[in-house]
């Protein structure tokens, strides 16, 4: 009887599990119909079930299951099942944890949404799981630019900065304050500092989910972790007795920016001393420290000064009215964000920054610096009176003759009676300078004994420097604001005036502003890039058109060439030809299309998505005597504008397409080649790719500041504390937007051609090579700055580190310098994916 019980059991399990395998089988063959139908959500159904019953298989089917996943993910998505997404990709990790591709792809749809700290984590997974994983070392440095900006470096590594902040801290820690509260951390270094001086109680609060856990492994790691408390809060969300037992004596913060209040500082203040500081020190009453509150830093002054830049010109005022035969229409007023933000009812920062001492050109001054104003950071009345003060003017006089570009702006930052730090422009520190670029002025150039006026006010936790003119010292005009009333000495200045703000006031009071980013300015003003276009797009479509006579339409209908209307009369008579078809695909505000459109029968489309910008364009080509047909907008015509490279007509293919190759920051674009293998599958015969092949080119350097710029250096910077390991996880290898013209180095090597990118003819390219570089002085090799040679053709090309360029540069920066000799070889690994280059010795 037990023998037949025995034989009973085990025929069940064995039906069982023919039953089990049967369901697989029927499970995989119905995943892959589901599959060939391009139902994905029922494949992903079916593969989850066969891996929950089959675990021995995850190998088999993991490429299918990564697929499928993917591929319904991007259905999810487009549905906006954000919810089902992270879900399935749960799942997927629950099957796979170690898998690096999924993690990374998790991390890409994280990073469109907006979570940023989020996505970091997954590809800082994937890199650690597979550090030669090139897709997510890729996204992960993108990512670490986001979640660790690099003046955390910088700032790191200023060891005066920080011996300063300590002594200041000790100061006042010694002299009986017992509690602190370090408002933004960062990575603790203050809290730390106040610990290090004896303080019994140090709390710090940090926003960033990044730096929050970054700070905490750094205070850990300094055996800090028991002794000083972290929150992962603003500070404007700090309650006592919930957060912190009472309230503190010190404050300490260096939550300040180039324009000193835009990282909030006086908000964070106003509501510490409201609910989480000591009463102030009544002035003129010594009474022990460690009954009253106080702020480091304890005060600030704001200095100034009016400058000529041409660097800062160039990206902020179009500087011509005419661009390659392109006339630019007076009715439409090009101003850059902080211009705009004075009239904006959204918050928008009011300046640039700049590091004044490395600003390609130079800059001269044209005014003695000046006072601005001066904020007492322990003074809560006037902390809170700031935002209410009415604005208040400034007078200063011209002290060299020369054009006024901007008012740039430093601070000194009293920490405490004895130790102040300076972001002056001549100071050597971490600091930039904020900068306050002049625009809508109808002149620019001042003489010795000008005078230059200006409007102060704080709001929206900035300080703005806003109406910015001068008075001439001759005859008493006012060169300010077009929308001001002038100021004249007589009768003649008035007629003159007015004939020079004729020719850019806004016609008939319907004048369009057009807001363009910093590098689409200087992108306007880089006449050169312009001409070679239009020599380039000229040559290809006289090839495609060699019967008709390509003539540049004229502008004002008058003078040598046709004007638009006389040549479609002259050719009335004829079958008129169809047009060629040209697509500019490039990013931001460009006026391509019209340049092509001036040069015969054209039909030009432009990818500019924002409405200010079409409506420019639209200006400009009426301007120029377009027929509205002439131009279109693209994205208009795309059911779906993920889609952007695709045919003009059903039955048309492209004359030209043109492509963002360079990303201004230095970098090759994202899926750039992938997106010329499309191109050419658009071309018709004779078409092109503009530009047709780039050649990038580097050199060795030994330098300093991109070591400083790019990793902290060791303990001691920061002063025996160790932060270097935790915060050189975010660090990137490639260092971006630099100026080589202006960058603090010694060249190694001449220039060398590091790799070829043909967008034309892909047999060329090869994703690796290596480059034998010749020594031709002694030093150390720290980084390899690169940058570009475009081809538009074999006839015009452009280079990317020319004075005009509208492009930055960058480097790859070594982890390890290299000690090298006057007649060496190194060689160089060249490797690019995607957009990612690596350059390795």
């Amino acid at each position: 009887m037990p023998n037949s019980n025995a034989k009973s059991h085990r025929s069940q399990r064995g039906g069982q599990e023919a039953g089990r395998r049967e369901l697989i089988s029927r499970s995989l063959q119905s995943a892959q119909h589901c599959l060939e139908d391009q139902d994905f959500g029922t494949a992903y159904a079916h593969y989850l079930l066969v891996l929950n019953l089959a675990p021995e298989l995850k190998t088999t089917v993991k490429e299918t299951f990564q697929f499928t996943l993917f591929k319904w993910a991007e259905e999810l998505d487009s549905l906006a099942r954000i919810q089902d997404l992270f879900n399935c990709y749960e799942q997927a990790l629950e099957l796979y944890p170690s898998d690096e591709v999924i993690c990374n792809s998790m991390g890409e749809h994280l990073f469109r949404m907006g979570f940023r700290d989020e996505a970091a984590g997954y590809f800082h997974k994937a890199v650690k799981l597979n550090p030669d994983f090139a897709d997510a070392k890729e996204n992960f440095y993108r990512v670490a630019n986001w979640l660790v900006e690099r003046w955390h470096f910088i700032m790191l590594n200023d060891t005066k900065r920080n011996l300063t902040y300590l002594k200041a801290i000790e100061n006042v820690v010694r002299s009986g304050c017992k509690s602190v509260l370090d408002i933004g951390t960062g990575t603790g270094i203050l809290s730390m500092f106040a610990k290090k001086a004896g303080a019994p109680y140090v709390y710090a609060c940090e926003l960033s989910k990044t730096m929050y856990e970054l700070a905490c492994d750094v205070v850990a790691a300094n055996n800090m972790g028991s002794e000083i408390k972290l929150l992962h809060l603003k500070s404007l969300d700090i309650e006592i007795p919930k957060h912190i037992p009472e309230r503190v004596s010190l404050v300490v913060t260096e939550t300040v920016d180039a324009g000193l209040f835009g990282e909030g500082i006086v908000e964070s203040l106003i509501h510490a001393w409201e609910h989480l500081l000591l009463q102030p020190k009544p002035k003129n009453q010594d009474i022990h420290i460690k009954d009253y509150g106080q702020v480091i830093p304890a005060s600030a002054t704001i200095f100034g000064m009016a400058v000529e830049c041409k660097e800062i010109r160039r990206h902020h005022r179009v500087g011509t009215q005419e661009i390659a035969g392109v006339r630019l229409a007076n009715s439409v007023q090009f101003f850059s964000p902080t211009y705009a933000s004075v009239s904006s009812e959204e918050t928008v920062e009011p300046y640039t920054t700049e590091k004044l001492s490395r600003v390609p050109g130079g800059y001269v001054p044209l005014t003695e610096p000046f006072q601005v104003m001066t904020v007492d950071f322990n003074n809560l009345q006037e902390l809170k009176s700031l935002a209410a003060r009415k604005p208040w003017k400034l007078s200063l006089p011209v002290t060299q003759g020369g054009i006024l570009d901007a008012i740039v702006v430093w601070f000194v930052l009293q920490l405490d009676d004895e130790h102040a730090l300076s972001t002056s422009p001549s100071e050597e520190s971490c600091w930039e300078q904020a900068v306050y670029p002049v625009q809508d002025l109808p002149d620019y150039s001042m003489k010795t004994g000008d005078t230059v006026t200006m409007e102060v006010c704080c709001q929206d936790c900035y300080l703005k420097i806003q109406k910015i003119s001068f008075w001439t010292s001759e005859c008493g005009m006012d060169f300010s604001n077009r929308d001001d009333t002038l100021n004249l000495g007589n009768e003649a200045e008035l007629c003159n005036a007015l004939a020079s703000l004729q020719t850019t006031s806004k016609q008939d009071g319907k004048g369009r502003v057009c807001v363009l980013e910093s590098t689409e300015t200087a992108l306007l003003n880089n006449i050169p890039y312009h001409e070679c276009f239009k020599a380039a797009i000229g040559k290809v479509l006289s090839s495609l058109n060699p019967s008709k006579d390509l003539q540049t339409m004229d502008v004002d209908g008058c003078g040598s060439g046709l004007n638009l209307q006389e040549s479609q009369n002259k050719s009335s008579l004829d079958a008129a030809p169809d047009p060629l078809y040209v697509l500019d695909v490039s990013e931001g505000f460009s006026i391509l299309p019209i340049i092509a459109g001036k040069l015969g029968s054209v039909k030009a489309y432009s990818s500019v998505e924002k409405e200010q910008h079409q409506t420019a364009l639209n200006i400009i080509s009426e301007a120029n005597h377009f027929p509205k047909e002439t131009l279109e907008f693209w994205l208009s015509h795309l059911e779906d504008e993920n889609v952007v490279l695709q045919r003009p007509k059903s039955d048309k293919l492209w004359s030209i397409i043109i492509l963002d190759v360079i990303e201004t920051s230095g970098l090759i674009q994202q899926e750039v080649m992938e997106k010329a293998a499309i191109s050419r599958c658009l071309l018709h015969s004779g078409g092109k790719i503009f530009p047709q092949y780039v050649l990038m080119y580097g050199m060795l350097v030994q330098s300093q500041s991109l070591l400083l710029e790019s990793a902290v250096q060791g303990t001691e910077p920061t002063l025996g504390f160790n932060i270097a390991p935790f915060i050189n996880q975010f660090k990137v290898p490639v260092r971006v937007y630099l100026d080589l013209s202006t960058l603090p180095c010694v060249p190694l090597s001449k220039p060398a051609e590091l790799l070829r990118l043909d967008l034309m003819n892909p047999l060329l390219n090869s994703s690796s090579r290596e480059v034998k570089v010749q020594i031709c002085k002694s030093g150390q090799v720290t980084a390899i700055p690169f940058w570009y040679h475009i081809h538009l053709d074999d006839d015009h090309g452009l280079n990317t580190s020319d004075e005009f360029s509208h492009w930055k540069q960058a480097a790859v920066v070594l982890d390890k310098p290299i000690q090298v000799q006057l007649g060496d070889e190194l060689v160089l690994d060249v490797q690019h994916h995607k957009s990612n280059i690596s350059i390795t010795p």
